[in-house]
């Protein structure tokens, strides 16, 4: 059951003449409108743009690192409609490889954990200040392999939301999933994306592809 409204924004290519597709999701906060103006940063223009907009504009009620317990329903809803997402965009014809992934806080949260818990080989991830979400995390949640999807995790130290020893136990589990992780701290950074973030997801995660 859904306690996100299917409303996702478009942007880029028509899906039927784009080589990639890009899923943004964004923070807590913040809108779907917001996150994908990313790509004008990024600069990918043979992509179909994506970004799913949260009900009141979040997609859980409390921090990734409270129980998972105390954000459901929320949290099942917002990773279905992802899960729902992917299958649409591949029965379309773009194949998951060709499939990016963005978000930024709460949204890139939500995208390891997404593709922790469905992995397999995609065109690449970045999560600007995330992290896997729980108290504790549940290993049983992810499996799978990677085969070296190329994936970029960033934080602030110390960053308000996300610890710096959150994004490192989830780059642990992501490479022993067999991803090729790289993460960047950002001393003193304010809870944002920098211009030098940016460039960094443009260079280990776009243009590899």
């Amino acid at each position: 059951m859904y306690t996100h409204h299917k409303n996702i924004i478009t942007a880029g290519l028509p899906i039927d003449s784009a080589e990639n597709a890009i899923i943004f999701l964004h923070g807590r906060g913040a809108s779907a409108t917001d996150i994908i103006s990313l790509n004008q940063h990024l600069q990918m223009n043979n992509a179909a743009l994506f970004a799913p907009q949260a009900t009141n504009h979040s997609w859980y009620p409390y921090s990734f690192l409270a129980p998972v317990s105390e954000n459901q329903p929320a949290l099942d809803s917002a990773l279905l409609l992802i899960k729902d997402l992917v299958e649409n965009i591949e029965a379309q014809g773009i194949p998951k490889n060709k499939i990016f992934f963005v978000g930024f806080s709460q949204g890139a949260c939500l995208t390891l954990e997404y593709i922790s818990r469905n992995a397999g080989k995609y065109a690449g991830v970045v999560a600007f200040t995330g992290g896997l979400i729980g108290e504790e995390l549940d290993l049983s949640n992810y499996e799978g392999n990677f085969d070296q999807t190329p994936i970029l995790i960033t934080t602030g130290n110390p960053d308000p939301h996300v610890p710096v020893s959150r994004v490192n136990e989830s780059k642990k589990i992501l490479e022993e999933m067999n991803a090729k992780v790289s993460v960047q701290i950002y001393p003193g950074r304010a809870h944002t994306i920098s211009k030098a973030e940016i460039e960094l997801a443009r260079t280990l995660v776009f243009q590899s592809n």
